[in-house]
């Protein structure tokens, strides 16, 4: 049962399990008791969202250079012991529960959660 990495607020996929909102902040005019029917998520999970300075600075960047130093600086804020731990959790369920983890940006190559895939697979998670 693999990990999806999704946009939130996009559609479910079938079997996608519990959905993990990986975001700094929820949904702009969205009342808390729909997150979960509007497809943002189940669950918030903003300790593994880069932080305030790291979301400016990845929404400023325009060059693979800019953004491999947010990349960088994301990946360290995810090595804290916090952070760490539960991606290391996550991993291990991938391998026993259907779950997914998103963010609201629309191009996954320009958003953290391309990054949290690649930290999940290298913890070993299985993920889609």
């Amino acid at each position: 049962m693999p990990i999806r990495i999704v946009q939130l607020g996009s559609p479910r996929a079938p079997g996608e399990g519990l959905r993990l909102g990986t975001v700094r902040r929820p949904p702009r005019g969205v009342p808390k008791a729909e997150f979960a029917r509007r497809d943002f998520y189940d669950v918030w999970l903003p300790n593994l969202a880069p932080s305030a300075e790291l979301v400016a600075q990845a929404l400023a960047a325009e060059s693979d250079k800019e953004w491999n130093v947010f990349r960088r600086k994301y990946q360290a804020e995810m090595n804290k012991p916090d952070a760490s731990r539960v991606l290391d959790l996550l991993a291990a369920m991938s391998h026993q529960s259907a779950f997914s983890v998103g963010c609201y940006c629309e191009n996954e190559s320009r958003c953290h959660r391309s990054i949290l895939r690649e930290l999940l697979l290298e913890r070993g998670a299985e993920v889609v």
